[in-house]
């Protein structure tokens, strides 16, 4: 087997930095909307859904195992969200056709009324920061969008 050779070093502190602004930007946008109802982990749960179904409250649902493994944490930590959130009315559980051991779990209409509420709010929040930017700014910015849309590609499995 031969070996990859290893990426010049302004390449790993590249990615280092990249890493790191990624990092902290999660962080601080997870707070965008710290008096919403939903918790960070909740909403990403439900963000999840909302893209798996191509917006549509009746599509096929994701299973326990992909949400947990999309949202880095184990399985009990994931079913814990999602029993909140069916509480809550936001997701329903049903019995996987394919796998009578597994349970795929659905956006309802109500799930997304509440990701657009958030969206909205963390949209407005984020727009009166982005304001105040220059123009140079903004413009940087939306430059730099489609190439971290490739990278997230990249990362799909």
């Amino acid at each position: 087997m031969s070996e990859q050779p290893l990426p010049d070093a302004g390449l790993i502190a590249l990615a280092g930095d990249f890493r790191e602004a990624l990092r902290h930007s999660i962080y601080l946008v997870r707070r965008l909307d710290a008096d919403g109802e939903l918790s960070a982990a909740q909403l990403s749960t439900l963000k999840m859904l909302l893209d798996s179904s191509g917006g549509t409250a009746e599509a096929g649902g994701v299973r326990v195992g992909e949400i947990a493994r999309n949202l880095g944490v184990k399985v009990p930590s994931a079913t814990e969200q999602i029993i909140k959130l069916e509480r809550a009315g936001l997701v329903r559980r049903e019995a996987d056709p394919a796998d009578s051991r597994a349970v795929r779990v659905h956006l309802t209409r109500e799930g997304h009324a509440a990701v657009d509420s958030a969206n909205q709010r963390r949209n407005a929040v984020m727009a009166a920061i982005l304001g105040s930017l220059t123009d140079a700014d903004r413009k940087a910015l939306a430059a730099v969008i489609p190439v971290i849309g490739k990278i997230n590609e990249s990362l799909q499995p």
